[in-house]
């Protein structure tokens, strides 16, 4: 294969706009030199004088650079004509259909590819074109519903990623689908701006702990999932009908009703830490107690005293042990506080330990069964 053409200063090149006779001329050899200094003469007649670009013959010529012309000339051509909304449309569906280091700069940005043009490439080309169609900026919707429709992992993957792609609602909510059985497609919809909060919900019982992480910061998932639950089961132990707010009960009776609704939602398989985020957001302190004893099994007495310790490890162990994550404690630490009359207290500078959750249950224990323990 011969040298990469260069466009702007090629070999031989044209210096200034050249005469018609001479491309036509050029055109008829069949000398790989003559074919780039056709090439360069054709590029600069037409960015020196736009009137000509309509010319049947210029668009023959074009036509035989690219059925004829080496792999090196051709990519030249790509690249010189891929945002181009001059140049002939049999040509620039020639080009997109060519191997795809051609055909990539083509299908991102040619201007002259319509929808049905994309649709041909999906069916007639490769899969890595089918990927770089999935990747093309500001892609319709009848070419990302003809992608879902293929669904295969790979373009379904690029289409996730493309967050300037114009999805309809049912399209994300097929990719979501789809992200069930292809993990790849899990991590760039969590981040994609259309995801919404149901389909996030949906999403979230399929990815791991890291991206589960992600989605709740975004959506607060775990809140949203246990709302209508912890609202259903605070009905049912009250007696009441219609919806239910944290904050609201009665302070005479709200220890007992914290307990039972904990009973409740941990008989049903719904409790969960996140939980306790909740409670500290609604000043519920007592609920906070009750949902981390339960979570724990640890007596509610060694519960309520590591709230109320001079220092913050024996609470730290325990909301690890109940599966809140590190980075969440400082700042539920410091609701806590404000909670409890600054509570449990210790050092500002204080950072929790690296530890999993079997280990914090097994520290807590020694930390609240060691006599005379100034952490509890």
């Amino acid at each position: 294969m011969s040298s990469a053409v260069t466009i702007d200063r090629p070999e031989g090149a044209i210096a200034d706009a050249p005469a018609m006779a001479d491309l036509v001329e050029l055109a008829r050899s069949r000398s790989a030199d003559d074919r780039r200094r056709l090439l360069s003469g054709v590029l600069t007649l037409c960015r020196t004088e736009p009137g000509v670009r309509a010319s049947p013959v210029l668009s023959d010529i074009f036509m035989t650079l690219a059925r004829q012309a080496e792999r090196d000339v051709r990519f030249a051509l790509s690249q010189a004509l891929a945002a181009a909304d001059w140049a002939p449309p049999p040509l620039i569906h020639i080009l997109a259909l060519d191997d795809i280091e051609i055909a990539r700069p083509i299908i991102a940005a040619s201007p002259l590819l319509a929808d049905a043009d994309l649709l041909r490439i999906l069916v007639e080309a490769t899969l890595e074109h089918q990927i770089e169609v999935a990747r093309r900026p500001h892609l319709s919707p009848v070419v990302a519903d003809a992608i879902i429709d293929q669904a295969e992992p790979a373009p379904l993957t690029a289409l996730a990623g493309n967050t300037s792609a114009r999805l309809s609602d049912e399209a994300m909510r097929r990719l979501v689908e789809h992200s069930r059985r292809i993990a790849g497609l899990r991590s760039p919809l969590s981040r994609h701006p259309r995801l919404t909060e149901v389909l996030a919900a949906q999403l979230y019982a399929w990815v791991g702990q890291a991206l589960r992480e992600a989605i709740n910061e975004r959506f607060q998932i775990e809140d949203a999932r246990l709302a209508p639950a912890i609202d259903r089961a605070v009905d049912q132990a009250r007696g009441r009908t219609g919806s239910f707010s944290l904050g609201a009960t009665d302070p005479a009776a709200s220890d007992e009703a914290d307990r039972r609704l904990v009973m409740k939602l941990q008989a049903g398989g719904q409790l969960r830490a996140g939980l306790l985020v909740r409670a500290l957001r609604e000043d519920r302190l007592s609920l906070f107690e009750n949902v981390l004893a339960a979570l724990t099994g640890f007596p509610f007495s060694q519960i309520q005293a590591a709230l109320r310790a001079p220092g913050p490890e024996a609470l730290f162990l325990a909301c690890t042990a109940a599966g809140v994550d590190k980075a969440v404690f400082s700042p539920m630490l410091l609701e806590v506080r404000r909670l409890c009359g600054g509570l449990p207290g210790g050092d500002a500078h204080w950072r929790p330990p690296v530890v999993t959750r079997e280990g914090a249950a097994q520290m807590f224990r020694r930390l609240t069964a060691a006599p005379h323990s100034s952490a509890v």
